[in-house]
Order: C-alpha cells, then sequence, then structure tokens
C-alpha cells in the first residue's frame, strides 16, 4: 500500500521530549479557538496526530514554542481541508479568506482581521506569536513563502472547479506542487523554531535555495504517494501519481512506480547539494558563528523530511480504509466536516 512505503534516507532525526505536553495544550486551543466543533470533527482531526509532525519537524523547540508550531500547523491543515466543490460558493469564499491570511503578517502588529471568522482570529493570534522575536528580514520571507503557497492554494480550488485536477502536465504539476505543499515557509518556521536565522547572504544563495526546492519536491512527492489511495477514493486529482497515470497512459501501478523512483532521484540530489554546503560557506566567506547557523538551517530541513516521512506513514489523514465516524466526515468533501470559513 503506498501509505506503507519507505524511502531509504541516509540521516535520522531527533523527537522532541515535549510531544506530550504540547499536544495537550494544542487539541485544548483547537477546541477553545473553534476550529474543531463536532465530536466527528474532533475524531478525525485528532487521527491525523499533527502534534507528532510538529514535534518530528521541530524537535528542538522549547515546549511552549513547540504549542505555538503545533497551533499554527493546524490553521494550514484545516484550512486545506475546506475546499468543496460541491458548494458553487465555495472558491469565492476560500479566495476572501485566503487573502486575509495573506495579509494578516503584512499588517502592523495587534490589527485586527477584516474578514473574521475562526481560521482568520486564530491565524492573528499564532502569527503574533510566531513573528516574535524574529527579524524584518524573516519575517518577509516567510510572509512570501506563505503568501505564494495560499494562492496556489486557490489556483487548486479553480481546477477543482473547472474539472481540471490531475489533468495538468507533469512539469506544470510538479512547479505547481512545489508551491502547494508549503514546504518554504515550514523550513522559514525551523529557524523560529530554534530561535536563530540562516545570514541572508547564504539564504539567497542558488545552492541554498535549491535545497529547499528539491526538498519541496521530495516531501510534496512523498505526500502524494502516501496519500494516494485515500485521495483517489475521494477522487482528488492533484497528486503526482494521478498526473503520471494521465500523461503516460499507463497503470496505476507503474505510475505509482514512477513516482518512487522520482522521489528518490530528489532524495540522491538533496544529499548532493548538502553535500556542498560547506563549500558555499567558504564562498561567502562566513565566519564560524555564520556557518553554524547556516547548518541549522540545513538541519531544519533534514527535520522535514524525514519526520514529515515517519509522520506520513502513520497518520489518519491519509489512510484509506477508515471507518465508521471518520469516514463519515469524508461525505461532505472536505477532510473536516466543521465549516471554519463562517462564524
Amino acid at each position: 500500500m503506498p501509505q506503507d512505503i519507505r524511502f531509504d534516507l541516509p540521516f535520522d532525526t531527533p523527537v522532541s521530549p515535549y510531544l506530550s505536553y504540547a499536544s495537550e495544550r494544542h487539541l485544548m486551543w483547537v477546541r477553545e479557538r473553534g476550529l474543531v466543533r463536532s465530536a466527528v470533527g474532533f475524531e478525525e482531526y485528532r487521527s491525523w496526530d499533527l502534534a507528532q509532525a510538529a514535534a518530528r519537524t521541530y524537535p528542538y523547540a522549547s515546549p511552549d514554542d513547540l504549542v505555538v508550531l503545533m497551533n499554527w500547523f493546524s490553521l494550514a491543515f484545516l484550512f486545506d481541508d475546506q475546499f468543496d466543490s460541491a458548494q458553487p460558493d465555495r472558491a469565492d469564499r476560500v479566495a476572501e479568506v485566503a487573502r486575509e491570511l495573506i495579509l494578516t503578517p503584512l499588517r502592523p502588529a495587534g490589527a485586527e482581521p477584516r474578514v473574521v471568522c475562526p481560521i482568520t482570529l486564530a491565524w492573528k493570534e499564532v502569527w503574533e506569536q510566531l513573528s516574535d522575536g524574529m527579524s524584518l528580514t524573516w519575517r518577509s520571507r516567510f510572509a512570501a513563502s506563505w503568501g505564494r503557497f495560499l494562492a496556489a492554494h486557490c489556483e487548486e480550488v479553480d481546477l477543482a472547479a473547472g474539472g481540471l485536477a490531475g489533468k495538468l502536465e507533469l512539469d506544470a504539476y510538479v512547479g505547481f506542487r512545489r508551491r502547494t505543499v508549503g514546504i518554504h515557509h515550514s523550513i522559514d518556521a525551523g529557524e523560529r523554531s530554534r530561535r536563530f536565522e540562516v545570514p541572508p547572504a547564504a539564504m539567497g544563495h542558488p545552492l541554498m535555495e535549491r535545497i529547499r526546492d528539491v526538498a519541496a519536491d521530495t516531501i510534496g512527492f512523498m505526500n502524494d504517494i502516501h496519500s494516494f489511495e485515500r485521495e483517489r477514493r475521494r477522487g482528488d486529482g492533484h497528486n503526482l501519481i494521478a498526473v503520471l497515470r494521465q500523461e503516460r497512459d499507463c497503470s496505476w501501478q507503474e505510475a505509482i512506480d514512477e513516482a518512487y523512483r522520482m522521489t528518490a532521484r530528489c532524495v540522491e540530489e538533496y544529499v548532493a547539494l548538502e553535500a556542498d554546503v560547506p563549500r558555499m560557506c567558504r564562498e561567502l566567506g562566513l565566519d564560524e558563528e555564520a556557518r553554524a547557523r547556516v547548518w541549522m538551517g540545513v538541519e531544519a530541513v533534514r527535520h522535514w523530511i524525514r519526520g514529515n516521512q515517519e509522520w506520513a506513514l502513520t497518520t489518519g489523514r491519509y489512510a484509506a480504509d477508515k471507518e465508521g465516524p471518520v469516514a463519515t466526515a469524508e461525505s461532505s468533501g472536505r477532510g473536516s466536516v466543521d465549516d471554519l470559513l463562517v462564524m
């Protein structure tokens, strides 16, 4: 089964020792903020085990910072599950809320959202905590990556509404998936999790840019493979395997095999790029302290590649064989049964 597929990653990463502490407080927070309202929705949300994902991808965060990161995680995943093509006006509301989420980091601190719903109110709170203590450079970089991610999701809604999901050509899909997977701002959050920042000269270097892009491709492809069976059952064509089958007119198994090979090539390229980081540091003339911050930035990428795989192997979000109330939640067309775009 695709969710059981494991990739050969030549590095291990730690798990936060504060998982239980942060998870308990996070689940209380999503309840209090009205992000998960119904019993069925809460059961579905718990099955995703996003707390484990955050503990694996941000293993060095303090206990309270890990709670903030878990809270932020929930917003991206819950917003993604608000898309319902069965409702004709849904795309317009998704776009309206997405614009508000994009603009929040660009407004003065403390500004109230102009579009009010559980998602926007929660994001205002989380952004104030997430950006605390970070430089304008970091905040601007995160905001740009976050904005591209949300804009891509609006495009995904439009593609689904037009019946074009799964019909993109492979090259177009790869570029599109790089934005919808949301890894660039997630790696940025790795800096916030340890209270450091990669030197701007290194962050703007072509090598570091390529490392981030290849990491996004690797994780996006992995997620497409792990989630394939569930997405196929739900008729979701935004998946590498579906695109490969459409373009190459091959069987599902042949498409899965090719998706695996593409992902393995991404892992190989990432490892080669990482080995070139010391040369980049010498080229930029970075001192020892700056090189240490660069390496922590590379570790943030590693944490995401490895941590995401370990979470994806067991999360209920990708499980294809759910039964009972959780399966009923999918009848609305969303993974979550709770509408978070209205008060």
